[in-house]
């Protein structure tokens, strides 16, 4: 059987890696438009602010195609799939046939029909990030349009290399879908503090020269422009093809598009109405097609959004239903605007629905693990956003925690997993990353893999 992959990003290479784990012998063909290595996305940020290299980004090495006998398409777009012969045609002239399609196409950067905007540079793909970094290098001031996850993360990342950032943002508060005023307002509090000029409630309405013209005539001064604002999934292969498509590719819980033939997994997917935006949504849809793919019933019944700003000194989770009010649901919350502190719960029938832990919090691992499998809220609120004030006595090692505690939120990796892989031999964190992928995705979760790998090395006496 042929396998035809359409997108080498985060979920496509996920994909690939998937099937082939469960299948060594199915046939592979993975095309992806960039040229060169897939990357993480997530870590673009990263590059930005000078914390990583962008080789660190890679997600196979071309060597790991060949030994996995999988053929990889790198700077070659699919431009038509032929649904009748079953085959999908590139635009530099190769037809490929396939047996079943996977489409990950991703999505691309939203760019405002806004006059010179040709002058700005989006944010959304390494030679995206590669543009800024060579373009900050002549700057003297820069403007990033979109205060959502990637705005701020630009944002921040820029102000760190010395240059300083005006963030512009629609919405009244910054991550107006995933924090409520308060924290927004705590959060613009916290990156003023790093040298980023927040502008909240401004509409773009061109870009010049010498910065970004707003609507009401001010100028927000700056040489550099960047473009965060927001993404919209790439559906046009599958609509062109007749597949059903609303705002994403609809596909079942199998991940199957209204063809049998042909699924959809990533941010290009919509699924029961929802299309994720995130790695870890993206990465389980492909562990349940790749499943379907080789035999296996899998099903997908939705993800629990987490996001977490990758930002340095900027500490912010948030998760699930962050908007509802005291009349909807039990909301507890405390807020320290001088410290840049803001932590919230909400809290309904029971169950934690959201929270928002803004600044060094403690809280974080234990709010998470609650939100993800739905258990019952101790009565103790006070202990849940304030760790150490709890009356049970705080674990003293990482091992203490339950094994079916999840470590890695994007890969699914609980601590029973990182135990027993360490048991199995590997004994340091690349070792634990290579067995279970924890750490791979947005990279938060590595502090605490580092802390059970190095406490299980420290009662055997052996070095991490």
């Amino acid at each position: 059987m042929r396998l035809v992959v359409v997108g080498n990003g985060m979920a496509g290479s996920r994909l690939v890696s998937e099937v082939r784990a469960r299948d060594p012998h199915l046939t592979i063909t993975v095309f992806g438009a960039e040229e060169g290595h897939p990357y993480n996305r997530v870590l673009l940020s990263n590059v930005l602010a000078g914390k990583a290299r962008a080789e660190q980004l890679r997600l196979h090495e071309l060597s790991w195609y060949g030994a996995n006998r999988v053929e990889a398409v790198s700077g070659s777009a699919v431009a038509w799939i032929d649904r009748e012969t079953r085959a999908v045609h590139t635009t530099d002239g190769r037809r490929e046939p396939y047996d079943l399609l996977v489409l990950a196409t991703g999505s691309e950067a939203f760019v405002p029909r806004i006059p010179g905007v040709e002058r700005a540079i989006p944010f959304r793909t390494l030679d995206d990030c590669d543009r800024i970094l060579k373009a900050a290098e002549h700057s003297r001031r820069a403007v990033v349009v979109g205060g959502g996850l990637l705005g701020i993360e630009a944002a921040r990342g820029l102000a760190g290399r010395g240059l300083p950032v005006t963030l512009l943002h629609l919405a009244d508060h910054l991550m107006e879908r995933q924090l409520d005023p308060e924290a927004g307002l705590v959060l613009g509090e916290t990156l003023t503090g790093l040298g980023v000029d927040i502008r909240t409630g401004v509409v773009a309405e061109a870009v010049e020269e010498d910065g970004v013209r707003l609507a009401g005539g001010e100028l927000a001064d700056g040489d550099l422009v960047v473009l965060a604002c927001g993404v919209r999934p790439l559906t046009g292969l599958a609509a062109e093809a007749g597949l059903e498509v609303r705002r994403g590719i609809v596909v079942d819980d199998e991940m199957r598009t209204d063809d049998p033939s042909i699924f959809a997994i990533g941010e290009c997917a919509e699924h029961d109405g929802n299309v994720y935006g995130l790695v870890a949504p993206a990465w389980e849809q492909a562990a349940v097609a790749a499943d379907v793919i080789t035999g296996g019933k899998s099903r997908y019944r939705g993800s629990r959004l987490v996001t977490r700003l990758k930002a340095s000194s900027v500490e912010l989770a948030a998760m699930g239903e962050t908007q509802l009010t005291d009349e909807h649901a039990e909301v507890v919350r405390f807020s320290h605007r001088a410290k840049g502190t803001y932590r919230k719960l909400v809290i309904r029938d029971g169950r934690l629905v959201g929270a928002i832990l803004l600044g060094d919090s403690d809280a974080v691992g234990t709010l998470t693990q609650l939100f993800d499998r739905g258990g019952p809220v101790p009565g103790d609120r006070a202990g849940l956003l304030f760790p150490g004030l709890a009356a049970a006595p705080v674990a003293e090692s990482p091992v203490l925690m339950p094994d079916a505690a999840k470590v890695c939120q994007c890969n699914n990796v609980t601590k029973g997993q990182i135990r027993a892989c360490w048991e199995a031999g590997a004994r340091n964190v690349a070792g634990v990353a290579a067995a279970t992928r924890a750490t791979t995705g947005c990279g938060t979760c590595r502090d605490a893999v580092e802390g059970i790998v190095g406490w299980l090395c420290e009662q055997e006496g052996i070095s991490a």
